[in-house]
């Protein structure tokens, strides 16, 4: 063998998400094989989500507005991952902005540039470092954790468009204090985990409480990332289908109706508070 050549690379073993296989040859590493059965249930379940969407998401909003209980309870049960990206876009309103906003994010692309081009490429490395996506690409990952997420569903252009919508609340209550100096968001959330936890959970929030144990020691990851770093991936998808559709929105309606109850409070992180705390159910997984 001629000394200049190289042995050839053994392509890198992924699972179905695209994650790099860190234990190869483990029984734990290796990806239970799938029965045929298991196969056609997930087929007719993606023919059922085909059925409900229609062509491009044509069927959506008839669908959601004639049978509400069935697309809640079909997506507290998982979105087919074949068709994450379009009914994450459809539930998030990004859709309408991107139909609305012929040619803004073309734009966009020709007349802004990056103010912090350093900031973003180190951030690539740390943006899921074991995705086979991320070894391959150089190119501006917005966000950081939450683009990532979303650049894995869909293209630049409708990722684009979806984080406008979280962020200017195009459905959802606004989520632009997760990144605003301070991150107001973000502490709004601690304070309803933390009020959250000491109602649902007395022992735990009490024995937090005398071990001077706060939620920013922990939780903090949890919210700036909302959950696409800190979980394993497959539940940080679900999470995600759920948070889309009912969980930013329906707080947002019990803060509005505690308001109307009891009128305008001093703290606004109480109010929210107040309101989670209201809520009889929480969305199971």
């Amino acid at each position: 063998m001629n000394e200049c050549e190289t042995e050839p690379v053994p392509p890198l073993r992924v699972d179905r998400f695209g994650f790099v296989k860190q234990e190869l040859d483990s029984p734990e590493g290796l990806a239970k094989r799938r029965s045929a059965f298991e196969y056609e249930r997930e087929e007719r379940r993606v023919r059922k989500w085909r059925k409900m969407i229609g062509v491009r998401g044509s069927d959506w909003k008839h669908y959601v507005r004639r049978k509400p209980h069935v697309v809640k309870w079909r997506i507290r049960k998982g979105i087919p991952d074949c068709l994450r990206g379009l009914v994450w876009q459809l539930i998030s309103g990004s859709r309408n902005l991107l139909l609305m906003n012929p040619g803004v994010y073309e734009q966009l692309l020709i007349y802004e540039t990056a103010a912090s081009e350093l900031d973003i490429i180190r951030d690539i490395s740390r943006t899921f470092p074991s995705h086979v996506f991320f070894q391959q690409r150089d190119m501006d990952l917005g966000m950081g954790f939450l683009a990532g997420l979303l650049l894995l569903y869909m293209s630049e252009k409708d990722a684009f468009w979806l984080l406008v919508a979280l962020l200017k609340g195009a459905v959802h209550a606004p989520m632009e204090g997760l990144n605003l100096v301070g991150l107001p968001l973000v502490q709004q959330y601690l304070f309803q985990f933390d009020h959250l936890v000491k109602g649902q959970m007395p022992k735990l929030g009490e024995h937090f409480t005398q071990e001077t144990i706060n939620p920013s020691m922990y939780a903090s990851q949890w919210f700036i990332t909302v959950f696409s770093y800190s979980f394993p991936f497959h539940l940080a998808l679900r999470i995600w289908d759920v948070f889309l559709h009912e969980v930013s929105k329906r707080l947002e309606e019990l803060k509005q109706e505690y308001q109307k109850k009891m009128g305008s409070l001093p703290n606004p992180c109480e109010a929210e508070a107040a309101a989670t705390l209201s809520a009889s159910k929480v969305p199971h997984l």
